[in-house]
């Protein structure tokens, strides 16, 4: 389809570099079209049958990702109620021998079946004291949610 300013319309098929993405409707020189997309199947006709079909691939990816979300939405709702334990060798005052990072807390979610990367994991720096935290996780797509982490210390046989 030719525009009135001589620039042709064509539906692409593939990533092009500097002109758009798999589905988008571009306006190109015929030139460009003829000698390269076309030829090298990157872009097809935008005529009315293939926009149908790039709307109806549109319309089934948005409902993907409206499931995917929902399904984070959820696991967001499930990790908001759980509190994990990590323990961790520690002195009298309650200073860890070591620290508690981002990997420990999205294996110790991992091992309670949840699944969690340690890039989801938002922590400001190790943590090196006993105590309670708020954890923030950054599940994706902005949805975010917080748990509490309890950091213990490890329990050892004494001899008295």
């Amino acid at each position: 389809m030719r525009a009135k300013d001589g620039h042709m319309q064509v539906l692409l098929t593939h990533v092009v570099p500097h002109v758009g993405q798999p589905g988008d409707l571009v306006k190109v020189r015929p030139g460009f079209a003829r000698n390269y997309l076309l030829p090298q199947g990157l872009a097809t006709f935008a005529t009315p049958q293939n926009l149908r079909i790039i709307e109806k691939h549109r319309q089934r990816l948005r409902e993907l990702e409206e499931a995917r979300r929902a399904d984070l939405v959820n696991l967001a709702a499930q990790l908001a109620q759980r509190s994990i334990t990590i323990e961790a060798n520690a002195n009298a005052e309650g200073h860890l021998y070591g620290s508690v990072n981002a990997d420990q807390i999205a294996a110790a979610l991992r091992t309670e079946q949840f699944p969690i990367d340690s890039d989801n994991v938002k922590i400001e720096g190790p943590l090196k004291e006993l105590g309670l935290y708020t954890i923030k996780l950054n599940l994706g797509q902005d949805v975010t949610t917080e748990i509490k982490l309890w950091v213990v210390p490890t329990h050892t046989e004494e001899s008295a």
